[in-house]
């Protein structure tokens, strides 16, 4: 099992297509979080604060982000075409990556797990 140190090490295991997804996210939470800081943590990509408060990863068929949404009922319902089977988000590959929709998980879970 490859173990990994940093983002960049995680995304240069990436294909190409799965990597600019990754990378492309990975600038929207610096974006829509400035304070927070890059980390692996359960060999996955991931940011915190004073604790990790959202991991992202790469997958054959789709683009996992962790842990669920708890808070912003709005938020919630227009996540749900996204919900996997344990309220984690699963952003197909074959379809556009809805980034905006990301940035605003990201900042919500910023405050939910701060």
């Amino acid at each position: 099992m490859t173990r990994f140190a940093t983002i960049d090490d995680y995304l240069a295991s990436l294909p190409q297509d799965s990597r600019k997804i990754i990378e492309e996210i990975r600038r929207i939470v610096k974006d829509r979080v400035p304070t927070a800081v890059e980390t692996i943590s359960y060999d996955l990509p991931a940011f915190k604060l004073d604790k990790v408060f959202i991991y992202f990863a790469a997958f054959k068929k789709h683009i996992g982000i962790y842990p669920p949404v708890k808070g912003d009922a709005a938020l919630q319902k227009e996540l749900l075409p996204y919900r996997g089977e344990k309220n984690n988000l699963k952003f197909p590959l074959d379809k556009p990556i809805p980034y905006e929709l990301i940035g605003r998980v990201a900042a919500t879970l910023s405050r939910e797990r701060s």
